[in-house]
């Protein structure tokens, strides 16, 4: 199966892509998908997203279309 990764402000820095197109397995974890191709990152710090809703970092991605990575965010 196929999803797209999203990945925004400072995580695409570190990740080194905004975007991907990758292949995963539907028990896969956005965790374990994100250590595999883009392991600077980490999950501590950064909020998931699976088809546009927030998820933990160990729900397994099952038919999702789309993984966001979105660090923390700051404005005035």
């Amino acid at each position: 199966m196929q999803i797209r990764l999203l990945v925004f402000a400072s995580a695409a820095d570190q990740a080194g892509f905004r975007e991907r197109v990758l292949e995963y397995s539907p028990e896969e974890t956005p965790r374990a998908l994100v250590q595999r191709v883009a392991p600077a990152l980490v999950p501590d710090v950064i909020r998931v997203a699976i088809d546009c809703e927030y998820r933990d970092w160990d729900t397994p991605i099952g038919s999702a279309e789309e993984i966001a990575i979105i660090p923390p965010v700051s404005g005035g």
